[in-house]
Parts: C-alpha cells; structure tokens; sequence
C-alpha cells in the first residue's frame, strides 16, 4: 500500500469521526516509521501532523542509574504513562505541546512541537504501540486506527547497519548494538505485537 493510498483510507474512515482522529503506526526498529509517517501526512494536507512516541525515551542519566543504558530504545526504557497522558489530552485538548527526540543529541526535548486545533488527523508512530505487554496494551484505547508495517528481518538488519554508521558508529560498533539491542527489540515488536487493522509493507 503506497502512502497515498494509506491517507485515502485514512480519510475516509475520519471523515464521520468528531474530534481528533489518532493513527498508530507500529512496527520494528529500522521499518521506516518515520519516513511513512512524513509521507503519509504530507498526502493527508494541514489538518494532519506526526506525533513521534520516541519524545518519551527516558534520560541517559536515569537509564545509566537503573542500569538500563545499553538496551536503550527497549519497552522498559519508555516513559509509556507520560505517553498515555500525551493521547488522552489529544483527544480533548485543541492546543497540546508534545516532546520531540533528537538522535544527533541522543535525548528528548520537552514541548518542542505542537500540536494546535487545525490538526485533526494525527498519525503517532512507534515501535511498541501494539505490543501486548502491561503497560503497553493499555494504549490501544486511544487509537481509532493501527498500522503495522512488515519488513523483513534480514532487511531491517541492512537498515539499521547503515543508520547506526550515518551517526557515527564503527561497523563493529553497530554490529555489537543491533545484535545486542536492536535485534531482541526487533523480535519482541514481530512476535509480540497486536493484530493491526492494516498490515503494511514499506520499502
């Protein structure tokens, strides 16, 4: 499904919603969320806007203090209730500040975007929007619509070789963190996800 033909479908099914209408495109590390996101909303026009979950990864410092910093990016290194708390003000809120993460700094930063009430259609994208774990599974009363994107493995692990080299890993260094994070994240997203509403692949 191209993303314009994904924004057709979401505009349709919008169309006799009142209020906000909340998309959640889930899937593995290295699927091209973000990218199908950016294009998805770009087709949809102004009233839709991207609404990145990653905004919620905890601190460098809390992670290295719970021991936590080298599985970086895992469920457990989420700030999942602060994210609940985000959709549940999206749904009844016009105007709401939302957290933006940046890689090259490699944390979050706090009210860096907004969202205002000509946003009608937001897309929130995410690796674990869909996982069926406590407390993840308790996200799925905010969505009227879910996406997962399907990619496979052996691509996925091509993608991130090359990500973690734009910012600056060696291949040595990369290939220690997928295999040590990525990878187990990768698999926990695959098995352990919902059913969606819409299976994607995104090349």
């Amino acid at each position: 499904m191209t993303p314009a033909l994904l924004a057709e479908d979401i505009r349709r099914r919008a169309e006799d919603l009142e209020g906000r209408f909340i998309v959640a495109l889930a899937g593995p590390p290295g699927a091209g969320k973000s990218t199908l996101a950016e294009a998805v909303v770009e087709a949809l026009g102004s009233d839709a806007r991207v609404v990145p979950m990653d905004g919620f990864h905890f601190d460098d410092a809390i992670l290295t203090a719970r021991d936590q910093r080298n599985r970086k990016g895992a469920p457990e290194t989420f700030d999942v209730a602060g994210y609940r708390h985000l959709l549940s003000r999206l749904q009844d809120e016009d105007e709401v500040a939302i957290p933006v993460f940046d890689r090259s700094l490699e944390l979050s930063r706090g009210s860096a975007d907004l969202v205002t009430k000509h946003h009608r259609i937001l897309v929130t994208e995410g690796n674990y929007l869909l996982l069926n774990e406590s407390p993840w599974i308790g996200l799925g009363e905010y969505f009227d619509l879910t996406v997962f994107i399907e990619v496979p493995e052996s691509e996925l692990d091509r993608r991130l070789l090359d990500r973690w080299a734009f910012y600056g890993k060696t291949p040595e260094q990369a290939r220690a963190w997928i295999d040590g994070n990525d990878m187990p994240n990768i698999r926990r997203v695959i098995r352990g996800s919902r059913q969606a509403d819409i299976t994607v692949r995104w090349n």
